[in-house]
């Protein structure tokens, strides 16, 4: 949750906090999709590893390290778009607030990304304490962003949900705002300048220092840390077009 969102929630009278959790019960009509289908993804993705590792023969020089935990993290943009752009209408049609309404998903958004963040997090030490699930195999645990601590652990887990969930309601009410031509204009406008930042690293001979970059900054603050920016910007920037975005 962003600092803006929780003082909005928290320093409220008690009538607009019922009005906030009874928006948060709206977008809870979609959980089978936004909460179950990811990790009904997730663990056909673990299960299909789990097999065909289990067939291959154990090397100790192998490393056994799969990507499939981002599954869940790509759903979960795709379900928060939804979020917005079919339950937003629905919202307004029973007499939600456009700032109940933000407020109620922020909720969802937070207590979704805390829980998943968690399940993660036990699941690695599980991975972990089984010895890669008798296989050696890494499915949960990342090498590079594993940490010792659990609190450590689910930070890293949760916060890339979050900043990912808010992207997705920014994109959900781009199109809401602004329609397919907006979105469009939007996703051409990223493009561009992620292609003008590469010509200009390339130009400059700066991949090295992006890689250093990549390389030298602590996990915590490049999985965690700048992440949590992009959320708080991604909800401030969402938050203000809603204002004015129609169903």
């Amino acid at each position: 949750m962003t600092t803006a969102t929780a003082s909005d929630v928290l320093a409220t009278t008690p009538a607009r906090r019922r009005r906030h959790l009874a928006s948060a019960r709206i977008h809870l009509v979609n959980l089978p999709l936004s909460l179950g289908m990811p990790w009904l993804i997730l663990g056909s993705a673990f299960v299909v590893n789990l097999i065909i590792f289990g067939m291959i023969p154990m090397d100790p020089g192998d490393a056994r390290t799969t990507g499939g935990i981002m599954s869940i993290y790509i759903f979960a943009l795709i379900a928060h778009i939804l979020s917005v752009t079919q339950t937003f209408p629905f919202a307004l049609g029973l007499s939600v607030t456009r700032r109940d309404f933000f407020a109620g998903l922020s909720l969802v958004i937070a207590a979704e990304a805390g829980l998943q963040g968690l399940v993660l997090t036990v699941l690695r030490a599980i991975e972990s304490a089984t010895n890669g699930w008798g296989i050696d195999m890494t499915f949960f645990g990342v090498p590079v962003l594993v940490q010792e601590n659990w609190f450590l652990q689910w930070v890293l887990y949760t916060v890339p949900f979050l900043a990912l969930s808010y992207l997705a309601v920014l994109a959900g009410t781009v199109y809401k705002r602004f329609g397919q031509a907006g979105m469009w204009l939007a996703i051409i406008g990223v493009v561009l300048v992620g292609g003008a930042a590469a010509v200009l690293l390339t130009w400059s001979q700066s991949w090295g220092a992006v890689g250093r970059f990549l390389v030298e900054t602590p996990p915590l603050a490049l999985v965690a840390g700048y992440p949590a920016i992009l959320a708080v910007l991604f909800a401030g920037l969402g938050r203000l077009l809603l204002r004015r975005a129609t169903p």
